[in-house]
């Protein structure tokens, strides 16, 4: 089950711990995009930048953006459909230099 919260209404309302069970997120036409909805909310509720300007900011900032060229392949996307400056590597080139690196994160 996922837990979640409601990003409006009165303080009761937002304080219910939702516990959704993956079932019934799977099954519920529209679900996902209720949940996609609720998060943008919170995000948007708590000052938190969202995922577009944290991109922005990451570009600024020349952070490297690397895509797993495997899961592009196995999922089927075309790199056309990624933003520009992407990289694509697989784990094991990856891991080569993110060694070397100040910081990597690996999602």
């Amino acid at each position: 089950a996922m837990p979640m919260k409601m990003p409006f209404g009165p303080d009761w309302f937002r304080k219910i711990n939702w516990n959704i069970p993956n079932a019934v997120m799977s099954i519920v036409p529209g679900f996902e995009n209720l949940a996609t909805s609720l998060m943008k909310q919170t995000i948007k509720n708590n000052g938190v930048a969202s995922i577009a300007e944290l991109r922005e900011l990451s570009q600024e900032a020349e952070v490297r953006f690397i895509a797993c060229q495997m899961t592009v392949e196995l999922f089927g996307f075309d790199q056309s459909e990624f933003i520009d400056g992407i990289e694509y590597a697989g784990a094991a080139k990856f891991f080569e230099f993110a060694g070397e690196a100040d910081i990597s994160l690996y999602m």
